[in-house]
């Protein structure tokens, strides 16, 4: 049996199987001063039609998808909020549109729509996002800048989770998973309330980590081919000067107006060339690991300063992640320190917001049935059981979709190899480091959300597998949930 699924001469009894197993005494193991048998005990069980696991960029999605599509869902999330990586870690919400200002004579179209596009729509009315305004400078890399408030994008998250019937545990943490012959029984969560048993017949990970399909014995790599990053919120600084000074050095590379404060046609999006500012400012800001980009729906205030480093290890690593966490609030202060020294309108800034812990791109790497290549994504190549289209990567314009088109994401690229029960969504796909430079964007994780939560609704109430699951079935109910297909 696969060491991470549950020992039925165990955890069975735990679970409030029907035949009666003593508890084990606690205390060391023989002969060990390293391990520790826990005794085991029963736990309360509920039962859901779907489980999703992480209330993130695409678990919020695929948790309304898989309620609105009839299922009996649950999200568990380990924070008291639902958002992610949306919320913690970005700049801007990349990209709903294709990249046809740097195509002319393309056609411009949104691509991504359905619950991703409903979540930006309701933000924008009020005044929590941008919209879709055109970049006017940098459109070779995105044609359209989505900014966000992190802390309204929250609530209206949670608002749309609500009013689809979802359940919610928030501050709640999946810690195991029960999993035999290829498929998922149950999860364990714990809480302050303790720890249950969850038992549904479909499952998504969101997690980002894919702590639910490591659980549930899937097969990964853990690659650690990016820096972890925390994001910094600072007040009392102007955006206007910021963007004047990069001007006045000749080292604007991005920039988008749109409303903010609400006026119109203000500047909302800046980026910088950090090889063209003063020595002295880029010498220590490259150090930091501090990026020169920004985006902001208020007059005073940078939404997201990004601080990143190299880990030597992947991020699931405990205790150098928590080596990294002070790293990098050392490395934030330091930041706000330096634009206070050399930015015009940073003279008072100061520390307003930041993430509850580090961010990731990637940390596990799950096998699955497909694995979307780069030079498909580059070539706009579409396939039979496309599950959206999507045009953005985050490598423009080294990299971008041929003529400003669209790529597919095929639905056998989010099911989890060797297990029929669970799918993915987020991060945790695409093998590629080039490839996932463009998967792993916001957009595309809230489009593989709906994709996922609406398949894993359809898998629940058909009692079928996610392999076995029509096609003709799952696009339907796509369709009717708005994705736009190509």
């Amino acid at each position: 049996m696969n060491r991470r699924q549950f020992s039925k001469s165990g955890l069975f009894a735990g679970l409030g199987a029907a035949s009666a197993i003593g508890l084990a005494s606690c205390g060391k193991e023989a002969g060990s001063a390293e391990l520790f048998r826990e005794a085991a005990k029963k736990l309360p069980a509920i039962h859901y039609d779907v489980v999703i696991a992480g209330g993130g960029t695409a678990g919020v999605v695929a948790a309304i998808a898989a309620a609105r599509n009839g299922a009996k869902t649950l999200l568990v999330e380990s924070k008291g909020y639902t958002g992610g990586i949306a919320v913690e870690g970005g700049t801007a919400i990349h990209s709903f549109y294709n990249l046809w200002k740097a195509f002319p004579g393309v056609e411009k179209r949104k691509v991504v729509r359905g619950i991703p596009e409903e979540l930006i729509d309701r933000l924008t009315k009020i005044g929590g996002a941008s919209g879709y305004p055109e970049m006017s400078l940098g459109y070779d890399y995105d044609s359209v800048c989505t900014c966000i408030d992190t802390e309204m994008y929250k609530l209206i998250t949670m608002e749309m989770i609500h009013e689809a019937g979802v359940t919610m545990m928030l501050n709640t943490m999946v810690t195991d998973a029960l999993a035999e012959n290829g498929s998922v029984q149950a999860i364990i969560t714990e809480s302050h309330a303790g720890r249950q048993v969850v038992y549904a017949k479909a499952f998504v990970d969101s997690t980002g980590y894919a702590d639910l399909a490591a659980r549930a014995g899937a097969e990964y790599t853990e690659p650690n081919d990016y820096a972890v990053v925390n994001s910094v919120g600072i007040g009392n600084v102007s955006i206007d000067k910021l963007h004047q000074w990069l001007a006045d050095n000749d080292a604007l590379e991005q920039v988008c107006e749109g409303p903010r404060s609400g006026e119109a046609d203000k500047i909302i999006r800046v980026q910088g060339r950090m090889a063209k500012l003063p020595k002295e400012f880029a010498d220590d800001a490259m150090g930091l690991g501090t990026g020169i980009v920004t985006t902001t729906l208020h007059d005073n205030y940078f939404m997201f300063i990004k601080c990143g480093m190299k880990m030597p290890v992947s991020p699931t690593n405990t205790l150098e992640a928590s080596k990294t966490e002070l790293e990098l609030r050392r490395r934030m202060y330091k930041t706000v320190e330096l634009f206070k020294k050399h930015i015009p309108g940073c003279e008072k800034a100061f520390m307003a917001r930041t993430s509850p812990s580090l961010t990731i791109r990637r940390g596990r790497l799950i096998a699955c049935n497909y694995d979307l290549s780069h030079d498909e994504i580059i070539s706009g190549i579409h396939f039979d059981d496309d599950v959206f289209s999507y045009g953005f990567h985050d490598n423009a314009p080294k990299y971008t979709i041929n003529n400003g088109g669209t790529y597919g994401m095929p639905y056998r690229a989010l099911q989890v190899k060797g297990i029929d029960n669970l799918l993915v969504a987020g991060m945790m796909i695409t093998s590629n480091h080039n490839a996932h430079m463009s998967t792993r964007n916001t957009v595309s994780c809230m489009a593989q959300g709906q994709a996922a939560g609406t398949a894993a609704a359809l898998c629940a109430l058909n009692g079928t597998t996610t392999g076995k699951l029509s096609y003709a079935t799952l696009r339907q109910a796509l369709e009717k949930g708005n994705v736009y297909f190509e």
